[in-house]
């Protein structure tokens, strides 16, 4: 029997008041400066929607200077178990393409790999950082719920008290 592939090891886990995971931070290699100014939160999970908002934010950062970028992908609860063994390994496969699409353009980026409702974590985490704005994708990998209760992307906008890119 095959094992899993080892993730990397994250810089930074955060537990709740619980002790549950509920957020695992990995850098990229060279990792951001520190401090990081201007920082842009770019939601992410595996659909094309996402790979262009990453592409936008990528476009804009190489424009500025002393620009972070923080790739966000929330993974819905799961068991304390699962979580210790599946939240590494499903958000470095969601965010494969955004990472590799930074470090072709030799962008350094910071990966938030989360735990609950995407747009609550998405809001929340933005807020922390002090992003000077979300970028986010117009429809992501939803399913029909997204029609009947509002998509992410949609919850972010209405919900964060912070400048919010919807790239179609």
């Amino acid at each position: 029997m095959n094992a899993a592939p080892l993730a990397p090891t994250p810089a930074v886990a955060e537990h709740d008041a619980d002790h549950r995971l509920v957020c695992l931070v990995y850098d990229s290699t060279p990792p951001l400066a520190a401090p990081a100014a201007s920082p842009w939160l770019i939601a992410v999970d595996p659909s094309d929607n996402a790979l262009r908002a990453v592409t936008h934010a990528a476009t804009q950062a190489a424009a500025m200077s002393a620009c972070a970028l923080h790739l966000v992908h929330v993974q819905p609860w799961l068991s304390r178990e699962a979580t210790e063994a599946e939240l590494p390994h499903r958000a470095l496969a969601a965010a494969a393409p955004a990472v590799a699409l930074l470090d072709a353009a030799r962008l350094p980026w910071r990966l938030h790999a989360m735990l609950g409702d995407p747009a609550e974590r998405i809001v929340e985490r933005a807020v922390r950082l002090h992003a000077t704005a979300v970028v986010i994708g117009s429809r992501g990998l939803g399913s029909i719920d997204g029609l009947l209760f509002g998509s992410v992307a949609y919850k972010v906008m209405h919900r964060c008290p912070l400048p919010v890119v919807l790239v179609p």
